[in-house]
């Protein structure tokens, strides 16, 4: 995980100012003392359709990625007093990264982000967190490296509630090839 990337994301929210300036952990950014796995921000950055424009995903990711752990998770960035101020922060993390998505004019990333938004809110709805962590890995390697049909399965799968969606979830994740 960047610990830099989290590091411009407090900036961005810093000079935004407003409320969400207001709910910076003041403590320093430590990354790493949350994931033993690279980030999912990272993990889109280092894709090739990121190329040129990696810092920008990467920053937009991870401010999604911290909307979403806001929602479920314990955020690294932002310190909520409340929950309803945390969904609230979250949300607007959201938009803050889906806005500068689509201004790079990645309307491909945007749909697979917003996918992956859905998909994780389901399965953590569901009680599973584990097919959270797993779409959360598959999205943010579609997002770098594109789609596959492997990948398109592997929404369905998790769509539909299905047991082996956790499993499609992982292999997607790895980027394993197409069978011909």
């Amino acid at each position: 995980m960047s610990a830099d990337a989290l590091t411009r994301l407090q900036e961005l929210l810093r000079e935004a100012g407003g409320l969400m300036a207001t709910l910076l952990d003041p403590g320093p950014v430590d990354g790493a003392a949350h994931r033993s796995v690279p980030s999912p921000a990272t993990v889109a950055a280092e894709g090739p359709r990121a190329q040129g424009r990696r810092e920008e995903y990467e920053l937009l990711v991870e401010a999604i990625y911290e909307g979403y752990l806001l929602h479920y998770g314990s955020p690294r960035v932002l310190c909520t007093p409340e929950a309803d101020l945390g969904l609230l922060a979250g949300d607007q993390l959201y938009a803050i990264g889906l806005a500068r998505l689509v201004g790079l004019g990645d309307t491909l990333a945007v749909a697979e982000l917003a996918d992956t938004i859905t998909l994780s809110a389901l399965a953590q709805g569901a009680g599973e967190p584990a097919l959270a962590a797993a779409v959360w890995a598959a999205g943010a390697r579609a997002v770098g490296w594109g789609s596959s049909v492997a990948h398109g399965r592997a929404k369905d799968l998790a769509f539909a509630g299905a047991p082996e969606a956790i499993e499609a979830m992982r292999t997607s994740a790895l980027g394993a090839p197409e069978p011909h």
